[in-house]
């Protein structure tokens, strides 16, 4: 019979990911290392999990900067030491009582393979069970399911407010927020515009993700790309990207229009610091405009009402999930070197099955 035990249990061993140097720029290889430490003993009110899939995000850059600045909200990864983020995972053992074996869970200590885990000690990133089935796989928690969907969910229907008739422009729209953005916009009953980074990417926000109008923002200057798809101008942004595109739509939004500014991945990778800001900020004023920057996590009081919602979006068929997988736990940088490369087209994750 084959002994189907991970091999870091029987060596007592887990295997993890660790920044070894702080990047500048578009992270390299060598920034990371592969390394192998003792399992914590198991005690009272723990559990084992081994990880199935993890995420790689674009906030996770901002974490490679080893000084507090822009987007200091998160603390700085140490070197030496694992990275985390989310991932998804099955209990292995429990000592615990809201856990037993079996049991699929979301939580943030991804790039690594297995590992012990306090539930009920990290909150918002607390271990959560899920139920994984054949219409909800396990890699949906991280997507639609997950932090990236809460994002998507949280700006289009909580902050911009989307109603029938609004004109929406989605930044990064063939990203895994971005993309849910679009499709949950239409679903609201918009017209949504998309930028994305390929000829391909476009006719994916165009003919996959229902997008009215998408354009390859490396095909000119964005802001008249974005004129000639907005000739009605725009009513809200949902902003991946920051830099050129959101100076761009400061010049197109309506009169009342609504900005979110979910991330600004245009400069999470700058080695020459961040992109200088909008020089016409005036726009605000003068088109009065209401601007909001938010993290997902201010929502988490609301993650059941945005599940549901989500789930029953899916039921219908009106939510399509693109992912882009890498496998492998040694191969993960190379994945998250990838995604900020915009080499995925969805959402980019790491299957450590």
């Amino acid at each position: 019979m084959t002994d189907t035990t991970p091999s870091s249990l029987r060596t007592g061993l887990r295997t993890e990911v660790r920044l070894v140097s702080y990047p500048k720029g578009i992270p390299e290889p060598s920034d990371f290392t592969l390394a192998e430490v003792q399992l914590p003993t198991l005690r009272e009110g723990q559990i084992l999990v081994r990880n199935t899939f993890m995420s790689v995000d674009p906030s996770m850059r901002i974490r490679m900067n080893p000084s507090p600045g822009t987007g200091s909200y998160l603390s700085p990864y140490q070197l030496n030491a694992p990275l985390e983020g989310w991932a998804v995972a099955e209990v292995l053992e429990s000592r615990h009582t809201g856990f037993t074996p079996g049991d699929h869970i979301t939580h943030f200590k991804g790039w690594r393979d297995i590992d012990v885990l306090d539930p009920g000690s990290r909150g918002y990133r607390d271990p959560l069970k899920v139920t994984v089935d054949s219409t909800t796989p396990a890699s949906s928690y991280l997507n639609s399911l997950g932090v990236s969907g809460l994002t998507a969910w949280a700006g289009i229907c909580c902050l911009a407010e989307v109603r029938r008739g609004d004109v929406v422009f989605v930044s990064g729209a063939a990203g895994s927020v971005g993309s849910l953005a679009v499709q949950i916009a239409k679903i609201l009953g918009a017209t949504v515009i998309a930028s994305a980074g390929s000829a391909e990417k476009v006719e994916y926000c165009r003919t996959a993700l229902g997008a009215d109008a998408a354009f390859c923002y490396r095909d000119g200057p964005v802001a008249d790309l974005l004129h000639e798809a907005a000739p009605t101008g725009v009513d809200v942004y949902f902003d991946n990207v920051g830099g050129a595109h959101l100076t761009a739509t400061l010049d197109e939004m309506n009169v009342g229009g609504r900005i979110v500014m979910c991330g600004a991945i245009s400069g999470y990778s700058s080695s020459d610091g961040p992109p200088p800001g909008p020089h016409n900020l005036f726009n605000i004023t003068a088109r009065s405009l209401t601007v909001r920057g938010f993290l997902a996590q201010i929502f988490a009081h609301r993650f059941d009402e945005f599940r549901t919602q989500m789930i029953e979006w899916r039921s219908r068929g009106l939510i399509l999930e693109r992912e882009t997988i890498v496998q492998g736990l040694e191969n993960a940088p190379a994945a998250f070197i990838d995604m900020l490369s915009g080499v995925n087209t969805g959402k980019m994750m790491v299957d450590l099955r």
